[in-house]
Formats: structure tokens, sequence, C-alpha cells
């Protein structure tokens, strides 16, 4: 599988976040907030700066979930991504 263009597919990571309180929100908490994070599985053909395997935030309201190969694999455009890590 390679994405093609400006799109990067990627594996959303689901995480449990600690506020500056203590407060431990839930993924589900998590799946509330604008950005996500995951993990690029392919960067397009026209991505130069981020690499397979990087981590990185989006905005999740600009992306779409499609099963590829029996695996659910998040689809983004390359102006979505907010962070590499």
């Amino acid at each position: 599988m390679k994405a093609i263009g400006k799109n990067i597919v990627i594996r959303v990571v689901d995480e449990e976040i600690t506020t500056a309180s203590g407060l431990l929100l839930s993924a589900e908490d998590s799946n509330q907030m604008r950005y996500k994070r995951g993990v690029v599985v392919s960067p397009g053909t026209e991505v130069p700066f981020i690499k397979e395997g990087e981590e990185i935030y989006y905005e999740k309201a600009q992306s779409f979930t499609m099963l590829i190969d029996g695996e659910q694999m998040t689809i983004i455009k390359e102006r979505d991504v907010v962070l590499v890590l």
C-alpha cells in the first residue's frame, strides 16, 4: 500500500492524557479534543518532510477512516498535520 499525492495513511494512537491537575482522561475523553495522535503508515508521494513511523498530531475533523486489509486506517492531508514528534 502506498499513499499518493499529499495524502498520509496513519494508525490512530488511543492515548490516556493526564491533565496538569492530575486528572486522568480516558481515550474516549481524549476523542473530544480537536487534535489526535497517530503513527504514519504511508506518507504520500508528494509529502517530503513526514516519514513512515513518525508520530504526528493532526486535526481529526479533516480525517476519514477506512478498512485496509482488515485493519482500520485513517487518511489525512499533509496540511492537516500540526506537529511531528
